[in-house]
């Protein structure tokens, strides 16, 4: 059955397509398995609480009668302003707009947040632009432009609020500068939500083709229920396709977990136990309550523009499992810097168990795609990565060490994971506290990070290792824990070319060097693996000794490291245990990404000097890469077949000659 919405339709239609239904949630309420919701063009400022689930072969459909026209949001708009003097205007918001809570008396919290970061839920917009908060009129009045932007400039327009408990109301004053407010569109976030079900289990739900905006979810950290402004609340088997999301104020699409009341942000709440224990509690949990296979994730998400969201463009842990990410483009997340803490990025996922990161285009985040814990049987290929470490100059400083982000991070992770076939173009393109990768026929301009370092948990003198799990192939269920023992690393293929770096970055990787939870490295290239063992030589400690050795460290050394097949340019370090690469020391290739009207392009004579290039490469596959060390786990398809990598970035079949990188021949 079809149902119909239209904002401009009378009181008490019946979802026809001549009587529509008002609001989507009238929709919402009744559609049942292989209905369709269709919404006219309009804004429809309402929480939809999708009720009924769909089928695996009937699913409910909500699409957008006209791609991106049908705006779902979060905010109000607010009108009445007055001007109070010069360019500072106030404006009352009476406390009943708000239901079960009032986001401008309710600040941004939770595990792994920056306390000193501090900021209320709710947001003021001009003209689909958030402002800056500031927690004085002095700051109001005088407005210092801030370092941490990455976008400096607007960062000077600001707001301030408190409340009247007199009137009972919100009171919003703004410095619009040279705008006057009661021209300009201004609009508040008034809800957590925009398209998610309050109940767990709405399964098999499609929202296609809408534009979804401006709601004040909570921040999301991996030991809390997750909000995001659009999600499927612990279900399975949603699409959310061909989707504008913008201006969360935490993260715009939550795949995550579900609120467990007596261990929700625990660490936060207690701070007697660790919030890397509380973690694994919560993954334990989960398995005891029912996260399987069968129950939880294989959602899809697809052909969206995600963009301008405080904390994440994409947030999950534990139900986001088996899921499919693609074709996304994920770009200015994080960028006002007003939210600080681990949790950030365009995509941080937990417990990414056998998802496909493919072909999605993420630039300009803080760090672009975050794979942490349980990054078992996932795959990121075929992805352009870029302008995820900071990318402008004012940005160059040492109050934004912590946020220089990379393209990929893979944190305390045993694997198989993936990553081939992608263009790496940030100044660091991997770090890496993990192992079990496999890093296949990708072009890699930046750096590798942290390797070797970032499993411990921050003690000052005791010992305080990560233990993490890893799973039964395929599967949710715990097959055991252990700490990372670093290496266990394949580069097959690959091409690794040295950009210029910032020099305040070579300051930092100078004098900064390398620490407990990272380093400055800014040399391209497999460098950082020159201490690790061949198999060889690894396995030789194992051969020494048969049955109970006595005292041994053989279990406790890093894991050992393969390589072949690398092409290194323009400076990039090979490992010095490679054999078959090729370190070009004579020729310097031109390479750049160059920003029109139509997009980005890369701009390069890379492919020529690949026509000339004489190195003997072999097709590579699953059996290349044998296995995990701790899951023992192949480097495999989610449904366990080979992967054969004879598909280039492009779409083209690898044939006769195999060249490195992402290309054919």
């Amino acid at each position: 059955m079809e149902y119909y919405v239209n904002q401009n339709a009378a009181l008490f239609g019946e979802g026809s397509k001549e009587l529509p239904f008002l609001t989507i949630n009238e929709a919402a309420a009744v559609a049942k398995p292989g209905d369709v919701v269709i919404v006219l063009p309009g804004i429809y400022r309402e929480h939809v609480n999708p009720v009924h689930s769909g089928k695996k072969s009937e699913r409910i459909i909500y699409r957008a009668a006209k791609r991106r026209q049908t705006i779902i949001s979060g905010a109000e708009i607010v009108e009445g302003w007055k001007r109070v003097s010069g360019s500072i205007w106030e404006a009352r918001v009476p406390n009943s707009l708000f239901t079960k809570w009032n986001p401008y008396t309710t600040m941004v919290e939770g595990d792994w947040f920056n306390p000193s970061s501090k900021a209320h839920l709710g947001e003021l917009f001009v003209n689909d632009k958030a402002m800056y908060e500031v927690f004085s009129m002095e700051e109001l009045e005088n407005p210092v432009r801030s370092d941490r932007s990455w976008d400096p400039d607007f960062s000077v327009y600001v707001w301030y609020t408190e409340q009247d408990n007199t009137t009972n109301e919100t009171v919003i004053r703004a410095n619009f500068h040279e705008l006057d407010p009661v021209k300009e569109k201004t609009e508040i976030s008034v809800r957590k939500f925009c398209f998610y079900p309050k109940e767990e289990g709405v399964s098999y739900i499609t929202l296609r083709g809408f534009c979804i905006e401006k709601a004040a979810p909570q921040w999301a950290p991996p030991t809390a229920y997750q909000e995001g402004m659009v999600g499927p609340h612990w279900s399975k088997g949603w699409i959310i396709e061909d989707c504008e999301i913008s201006n969360a104020k935490c993260s715009g699409i939550s795949l995550g977990k579900y609120r467990q009341p007596e261990n929700d942000n625990k660490w936060l709440r207690s701070q007697y136990k660790d919030g890397t224990q509380t973690e694994r509690e919560c993954i334990c949990q989960a398995q005891r309550e029912g996260w399987l296979k069968e129950r939880i994730g294989s959602h899809i998400v697809r052909n969206c523009d995600i963009h301008d969201c405080g904390q994440t463009g994409i947030v999950g842990h534990l139900g986001g499992v088996f899921s499919i990410i693609e074709n996304n483009h994920i770009h200015h997340i994080n960028n006002k810097q007003n939210l600080t803490g681990a949790e950030i990025g365009g995509i941080k996922m937990h417990a990414a168990i056998d998802v496909i990161f493919r072909n999605n285009h993420i630039h300009h985040c803080t760090r672009g795609l975050w794979l942490d814990w349980q990054a078992q049987g996932t795959r990121v290929t075929g992805n352009v990565f870029h302008h995820n470490t900071l990318p402008y100059d004012h940005l160059m400083h040492e109050g934004m060490l912590g946020a220089v982000g990379e393209d990929i991070f893979v944190e305390v992770s045993h694997g198989p994971t993936l990553i081939d076939n992608n263009l790496l173009l940030s100044t660091r393109s991997l770090k890496v506290c993990a192992q079990g990768i496999a890093v296949v026929h990708n072009l890699i301009a930046g750096s590798l990070a942290a390797v070797g370092t970032g499993v411990e948990n921050g003690a000052k003198e005791k010992r305080s290792v990560r233990y993490t799990p890893y799973h039964v192939p395929h599967r949710t269920e715990v097959a055991g824990f252990m700490t990372i023992l670093h290496g266990d690393m394949r580069f097959y293929n690959n091409i690794f070319i040295q950009q210029e770096v910032h020099p305040t970055f070579k300051k930092w990787e100078k004098e900064i060097g390398f620490g407990p939870w990272d380093d400055m490295n800014a040399t391209c290239g497999m460098k950082p693996y020159n201490d690790y063992l061949t198999y060889e030589e690894w396995d030789k400690a194992f051969q020494e000794f048969f049955g109970f050795p006595g005292a041994s460290d053989r279990y406790y050394m890093p894991l050992p490291v393969w390589a072949d097949g690398n092409l290194y340019l323009n400076g990039a370090v090979p490992w010095a245990k490679e054999k078959n690469c090729r370190e070009e020391k004579e020729k310097k290739i031109r390479l750049s990404l160059v920003e029109s009207k139509d997009g980005w392009s890369l701009d390069s004579d890379l492919s020529e000097y690949l026509k000339d290039l004489d190195m003997e490469l072999s097709l590579i596959t699953t059996e290349t890469l044998g296995k995990a060390f701790e899951p023992e786990q192949r480097f495999e398809a989610p449904d366990g077949k080979d992967i054969i990598f004879d598909i280039t970035l492009d779409g083209q079949r690898r044939e006769g000659k195999i060249l490195p990188g992402p290309w054919g021949a």
